[in-house]
């Protein structure tokens, strides 16, 4: 490779280093995985170096998974410090999150780039209407003290999380706050929840995606590691930041710009899929 191939690629270095620090901060933030601001950035990212588009949401997704293990980390420990961290909702969430999440890592060779960008774009939408309109409070307020319906929750996210590619705050927050917790205890405790997310997802997409072909050099199963460097590395450093700011900042005000945020990506998404 010469030096004008090589500053070609700066562009790209560059981009995933910005998303490392955004997606830091709004692990912090709002206690998600970041997964939601890495995986249609990363892909677009592949799509401009010109991978197969069938491929490019399987290693978004499973790389994002990666990346959130040392985000999660670094905003759940930051979050535990401060006492916000439920750990009787983590016991009853750890175990079901970590084999369903292990699941949905496994099975998601079995899905097309096409049925994984659908999956993301309607889960956005739903996600950014729970944000506006928290119909969650509504729906299961009244069944906080049931360990089986925990379960249930916790089973369902992190299936969608492991085809989504986060860390699953996004919807494990507004469950949790939705059982009674306050805001805080519901960022904190869904970080830690991110973890096992994480790290059994990461399992997962490596699995199902070893001995798949036209993957990006240095990648494992549908993780690529260079990737996972720059974006991880950096999204640990500043996930502590976000942390700090969760507990000044006008949290009404960040939701809804989270959740426009959400629309726009989830139209797109739905848009690729369909479109083909």
């Amino acid at each position: 490779m010469n030096w004008s191939e090589l500053a070609g690629y700066w562009p790209f270095i560059l981009g995933l280093m910005v998303t490392g620090a955004v997606s830091g901060v709004f692990a912090g933030l709002l206690g998600i995985g970041g997964g939601a601001i890495i995986v249609p950035a990363f892909a677009y990212a592949l799509q401009w170096l010109g991978y197969d588009s069938d491929v490019v949401q399987h290693v978004a997704v499973g790389t994002s998974l990666a990346i959130i293990v040392p985000t999660g980390i670094a905003s759940a420990r930051a979050h535990y410090k401060r006492g916000a961290v439920d750990m009787g909702i983590l016991k009853l969430w750890a175990p079901v999150i970590f084999a369903s999440t292990l699941l949905g890592g496994l099975m998601a060779g079995l899905y097309s780039g096409d049925v994984l960008r659908l999956i993301f774009g309607v889960m956005a939408l739903f996600i950014a209407a729970n944000i506006v309109l928290p119909f969650q409070q509504r729906l299961i307020g009244h069944l906080h003290s049931s360990p089986l319906t925990h379960r249930i929750f916790a089973a369902l996210v992190g299936y969608v999380s492991a085809l989504m590619g986060v860390g699953g705050g996004s919807l494990s927050v507004p469950t949790i706050a939705a059982f009674g917790a306050t805001i805080h205890r519901a960022v904190g405790t869904g970080a830690a929840i991110g973890v096992f997310i994480a790290i059994s997802g990461t399992i997962g997409f490596v699995v199902s995606g070893w001995n798949t072909d036209s993957l990006p050099p240095l990648s494992l199963g549908y993780v690529n590691l260079v990737a996972l460097v720059l974006i991880g590395g950096l999204a640990a450093l500043t996930a502590p930041l976000g942390a700090a700011l969760a507990h000044r900042l006008d949290q009404k005000t960040l939701k809804l710009v989270f959740a426009l945020f959400l629309v726009v990506v989830g139209i797109n998404m739905i848009w690729k899929a369909v479109a083909g």
